[in-house]
């Protein structure tokens, strides 16, 4: 698997995933839990986790959306 996005914002990482859902592309959220227990300061992003096969059309899907690639 490859990071494929990185954030601290909920909303914004259920976009993206629903994006990548409707391209037919699963993708993974990692730290969820680690950003709860550190008090939901914001101080760890969650990263958004696709395979490596899927990453070129993921990318793909988040330049159409306007989202940039690699984002922080």
């Amino acid at each position: 698997m490859v990071e494929l996005f990185r954030s601290n914002d909920p909303v914004l990482l259920s976009y993206v995933q629903a994006l990548l859902k409707d391209a037919g592309i699963e993708a993974v959220l990692l730290d969820g839990h680690t950003s709860v227990l550190e008090g939901s300061i914001n101080a760890i992003q969650r990263r958004l986790m696709v395979l490596r096969d899927d990453e070129a059309a993921a990318k793909q899907v988040l330049r159409e959306a306007d989202l940039g690639v690699g984002q922080t």
